[in-house]
């Protein structure tokens, strides 16, 4: 078994082997369409829906259109080497499992944790903008406002997040393949309503808002100083990450919350039907179809209104979204329409994120760096007991606490993940050149380099408190692994096995 202690690693064979166990076999029943709506359906919704207008007016103005697209970039380096792990590794748990079989075990806990991170909190955080949007659409309906909150003994409940979270969490314990379908509907209703604000959109743009394109750099003010600006600026020596050149960059790292989601694709694959040629093709697919609506979103949303009307302190304050800039043109019924496309878009995002977490648990569980009681599937082949747990710990989460705006938290945990799995091709290539690989990343090392540097790139240009609470984070998953994780891994306890034979 290659390696020893933390470093040892978990050869490609020996993790296609365990897909076969009868206890903790996954069904394989998805196909390269059912992926590709998978990776749609978790990336158009959040980001799209509300990051877009907030992203223009309170850092990078008329130019969010070109943080779009060097977010998407960087993803879509990434993507090449998520494509070649998932061809060559069809197992759950994406960068987890990708991780443990070239960097060890030790940061293949590190990049589980993350992704722990990642899913969960995105997870509840989106349910919460879902149950705010839920308000929304049931206040139009009814002609007055209707709650989706009720105070119960001094605790503010949101049924509404609730209500989500335990639909979806049944559906995904029904059977994958069950929500896939359920997932296309919904997924077809809101590419329906992007193209309409692209569409509909265009006759109220004026040419005046898109000057200038880059907005000066805001001087003085709190906002985007001190622990809120952005790590290259405060390295750079700059005053602050509210437009400039470092308010676009500062908006490429938090748009880059608008693409996650290919990655959770890499997560399916031991559910896949030839995972060698379908997995590759759901994640370049669905990456290439949003990367171009977001695009085209970020012009139109930013030529309809002066950028500064999108900004979070502008009359009325609060949240701006793509409804915002309907509105601020007198077109309610259209701001409506877009607030429908939101619920139904949000409804996908969350059921997406909560299969990506199940299956980081599930294929950790397997290898027993969690409790392996946890890794057993039911009778329609789907890892309950995750489902369950999983489902308990978003459902609280949104139900009784505010939704902080934890997209940053959840950007820089992802862009570690993908720096790794970058570095993991290389690694891999080297260490193992006769693996079966259904796709090849082109031009190495040149493409997982630059996957590096780009992901590591919008790293730096996140805020520096998302750096110490990330930092705070993993130094707790560290004294997990060797409180628990270390002593129960399956394999250290065939070490024990295989040297007390030895011995014997």
């Amino acid at each position: 078994m290659p390696g020893s202690g933390i470093w040892r690693t978990k050869s490609v064979e020996q993790s296609i082997a365990d897909t076969d166990e009868p206890d903790t076999r996954l069904r394989r029943n998805l196909s390269a369409w059912d992926l590709t709506v998978f990776g749609v359906a978790v990336m158009i919704g959040a980001g799209i829906f509300t990051l877009t207008a907030r992203t223009a007016g309170d850092l990078a103005g008329p130019s969010v259109a070109v943080a779009f697209v060097l977010a998407g970039i960087a993803c879509a380096l990434a993507a090449l080497c998520y494509a070649e792990f998932a061809s060559t590794v069809p197992v759950a748990g994406s960068a987890y499992t990708f991780s443990y079989a070239t960097f060890g075990e030790f940061l293949a806990w590190i990049i589980g944790w993350d992704l722990i991170l990642e899913f969960s909190v995105a997870a509840a955080a989106v349910a919460k903008g879902w149950s705010v949007y839920l308000q929304e659409v049931l206040g139009s309906v009814f002609g007055e406002s209707v709650a989706t909150t009720a105070d119960l003994g001094g605790v503010s409940v949101d049924w509404g997040s609730l209500l989500l979270v335990i639909v979806l969490a049944g559906l995904l314990t029904a059977g994958t393949k069950l929500s896939s379908r359920f997932g296309l509907v919904i997924t077809a209703i809101k590419v329906v309503i992007i193209l309409f604000v692209i569409v509909f959109g265009i006759a109220y743009i004026n040419p005046d808002n898109y000057t200038p394109f880059v907005p000066p750099a805001a001087e003085g003010g709190e906002s985007g100083a001190g622990l809120e600006q952005s790590l290259f600026s405060v390295l750079a020596g700059g005053s602050g990450s509210v437009y400039g050149a470092f308010g676009l960059l500062a908006g490429a790292s938090l748009v880059f919350f608008a693409f996650i989601g290919f990655d959770i694709v890499a997560t399916t694959a031991e559910e896949t039907r030839n995972p060698q040629r379908n997995v590759p093709r759901g994640i370049l697919g669905s990456l290439a179809i949003v990367t171009v609506l977001y695009v085209a979103t970020s012009l139109v949303v930013a030529g309809m209104v002066p950028y500064e009307q999108l900004s979070t302190d502008a009359e009325p304050a609060g949240r701006k979204t793509l409804a915002t800039a309907f509105e601020l043109n007198g077109v309610d019924w259209a701001a409506n329409v877009i607030s429908i496309g939101a619920l139904a878009g949000l409804t996908t995002v969350v059921m997406v994120l909560l299969l990506g977490q199940q299956r980081v648990l599930f294929a950790m569980s397997r290898d027993g760096l969690l409790p392996r009681s946890l890794a057993k599937t039911g009778s329609r082949g789907t890892p309950v007991r995750v489902n369950v747990l999983v489902g308990i710990v978003v459902a609280i989460a949104a139900t009784f606490f505010d939704a902080s705006k934890l997209e940053e938290m959840v950007n820089v945990g992802t862009l570690f993940a993908f720096t790794l799995v970058s570095a993991g091709v290389l690694v891999l290539r080297k260490k193992r050149p006769d693996l079966q690989r259904g796709f090849r990343v082109p031009f190495v090392p040149l493409v997982p380099i630059l996957a590096i540097v780009a992901c590591l790139w919008l790293m730096l240009n996140l805020t520096v408190l998302t750096w110490v609470r990330f930092l705070a984070w993993m130094a707790l998953g560290v004294l997990i692994y060797f409180a628990y994780s270390k002593r129960h891994a399956l394999l250290q306890t065939k070490d024990r096995e295989s040297q007390s034979v030895t011995n014997d």
